[in-house]
């Protein structure tokens, strides 16, 4: 356990899931001070849909690599608060999508301007350009997993 400990203090991937981790339930707080209930459970789910049009709920968790029934619970729970909603899927009527709401104060926008402002509380403690510094380094692990992706697609 000792060496896994070690092993785990060196690592800048567990650092970068675990303070993804801890700004999320943060931001999640100030969702949930605002009055919109949200849990960082529902919060894994946002990744997965896409913006433009939405995504049907096989898709989701497909991309989550969970089963369509971990998902449907917290799908039906955001449809419910107003975050999401279900509109019919256009290239078949009897499907339906998952899209982010516009009603205000629960719409993307409005988390978006949560994450923001928990970003400008985070920045407050740290020097001048570090969060300027953090996106370009975020952008260049991004690009980098990407061209993984890209590479490990193509060879299977």
């Amino acid at each position: 356990m000792k060496g896994f400990k070690a092993a785990k203090a060196q690592s800048w991937a567990e650092r970068l899931f675990r303070a993804a981790r801890r700004v999320n339930e943060l931001a999640t707080r100030r969702l949930e001070e605002k009055g919109v209930p949200i849990r960082p459970a529902h919060t894994a789910l946002f990744a997965h849909i896409d913006v433009d049009g939405g995504s049907r709920l096989t898709e989701i968790a497909r991309r989550m690599g969970v089963s369509k029934q971990a998902v449907a619970p917290l799908a039906d729970e955001l449809v419910s608060l107003g975050v999401l909603e279900r509109v019919a899927d256009p290239s078949d009527r009897r499907a339906r999508r998952l899209c982010f709401s516009e009603t205000p104060g629960r719409g993307l926008m409005d988390g978006l301007a949560v994450l923001q402002s928990v970003e400008r509380e985070l920045e407050a403690h740290l020097r001048s350009n570090d969060g300027d510094r953090l996106v370009m380094l975020l952008d260049r692990v991004l690009g980098a997993v990407e061209r993984i992706e890209e590479r490990t697609t193509e060879q299977s």
